[in-house]
């Protein structure tokens, strides 16, 4: 497949969750002809209420504009966890249809019968002939609407093929295929129903792939200064996986410097085996992972802890094994490990950057879940005269100012250190080997 050219000039990096804001409101009032959003949820909060706001009123001011939301099914007919009885934001998206004259279509995408077993990861705005592309969903937190955020990866990148091909597939796959309900309206598949359309949408994405077409006006490499290549890439399911075996490859390839970026330490232990490879064969890898704290599962507050609260001290206990087992690589000067923490604000970037030539952007989470349950996409980014690294530089400034770095296991936590609640929920896992399952679906 050929790949998209731009130039360093034609992507734009946000640092802060304000900035991702500012931009998305920005780039909604400026679109005239499009605005495609997919993002696993749009919230019913104050951040997601203006986003949705906004979007009927540009199709208020521009009735042409067509502008179509994608999020998950399950997520969308929920609010956050703990949250029962009630519609979740489907409330709000019926509500807002029920207040607007205009039209916006706000498809509820299943990729399996239930949230445990894999969602929709699809991540990328699409704004006329621009794709913002980053990790994060559309809720107060997402945008610091408060006094916390959770930090994110944004790239703005100035390109019609590419923006065209994010809208394509979205419509292929699922509009046209008549396999995505609209949450914004009264009647949803019956059970029979929506089972079947599960069955066939599997089906289709199995075989599903972002198309690419060039006319004669498109960059070519030979008269691009200092040209990116761009290759959009969707994954699903275990076996042909394409944006997994990138994945794999770009580390596979790396010779001299890698940095991965992960909100959960769950690496796949294939993908696991590929880090070590790399660094028996002199690889410099730094990896930044969020602290426990800086999980959105985490609970500060012991009186309120429960059984979902355990995810984060999972990660790091996976994290300290990694450390301990691979400690000689970080005294040798070869392994760097950073976990992020700011106060109670949480930590969600992902993505690889290899021999600062290669940028794998990805809302992946680089565990076995993204692996093989969820729908995902990326983009590699070759960038052979290194033209980006300058913002991406400025991009990592940011993320490791708060990346503390460890110099040995034994800075990480043991089990003996946690609260009493967790601490007793994991030596129960521990003891019915229920971490096996867990480390599948982290």
């Amino acid at each position: 497949m050929k790949n998209i050219v731009v130039s360093s000039g034609d992507i734009e990096i946000f640092s802060t969750p304000k900035q991702y804001q500012q931009q998305l409101l920005s780039l909604i009032a400026s679109a005239r002809q499009c605005i495609y959003i997919s993002a696993l949820y749009v919230q019913d909060d104050e951040a997601g209420q203006e986003i949705l706001h906004a979007l009927y009123q540009a199709k208020g001011n521009y009735p042409e504009l067509d502008i179509k939301v994608f999020v998950d099914y399950h997520r969308g007919q929920r609010g956050l966890i703990g949250e029962k009885g009630s519609l979740g934001n489907r409330a709000l998206y019926l509500a807002l249809a029920e207040q607007y004259e205009q039209k916006i279509g706000v498809y509820g995408i299943a990729v399996k019968p239930k949230e445990l077993f894999g969602v929709l990861h699809l991540k990328g705005m699409v704004f006329d002939n621009v794709l913002f592309y980053t990790g994060a969903s559309i809720n107060d937190i997402y945008m610091e609407q408060g006094d916390r955020y959770r930090l994110d990866r944004y790239y703005q990148i100035n390109c019609a093929p590419l923006a065209k091909s994010f809208c394509q597939y979205l419509t292929k796959t699922f509009v046209k295929s008549n396999l995505a309900p609209l949450l914004n309206e009264q009647v949803l598949p019956n059970q029979a129903q929506q089972r079947r359309n599960i069955i066939s949408l599997k089906s289709l994405l199995k075989k599903s792939a972002y198309e690419l077409e060039f006319t004669d006006n498109d960059k070519e490499s030979g008269v691009v200064t200092n040209p990116i290549s761009i290759m959009p890439l969707v994954g699903y399911g275990r076996r042909k996986n394409k944006l997994n075996k990138v994945i794999r490859q770009t580390i596979k390839n790396t010779e001299k410097k890698l940095i991965i970026l992960t909100p959960y330490f769950n690496l796949p232990p294939v993908l696991a085996r590929d880090v070590i490879k790399a660094l028996k064969r002199g690889v410099k890898i730094t990896i930044v992972v969020g602290d426990k704290t800086a999980n959105d599962f985490f609970i500060a507050d012991e009186k309120e802890f429960s059984a979902i609260g355990i995810v984060p001290y999972v990660y790091e206990v996976l994290l300290k094994r990694f450390v301990k087992r691979y400690q000689h690589f970080i005294d040798n000067k070869l392994l760097d490990i950073h976990v992020w923490k700011n106060g109670a604000n949480s930590f969600h970037l992902k993505g690889v950057i290899s021999d600062e030539r290669y940028h794998l952007l990805t809302g992946s989470n680089l565990n076995p879940r993204a692996w093989s349950l969820d729908l995902e996409n990326g983009l590699l980014l070759d960038d052979p005269s290194q033209g980006l690294m300058p913002k991406v530089s400025a991009e990592l400034v940011n993320i490791m100012e708060y990346a503390n770095p460890i110099n040995h296991y034994s800075e990480i936590e043991d089990i003996s250190d946690y609260p009493q609640k967790p601490k007793r929920l994991l030596k129960k896992i521990r003891m019915t080997q229920i971490d096996r399952i867990l480390k599948r679906f982290l």
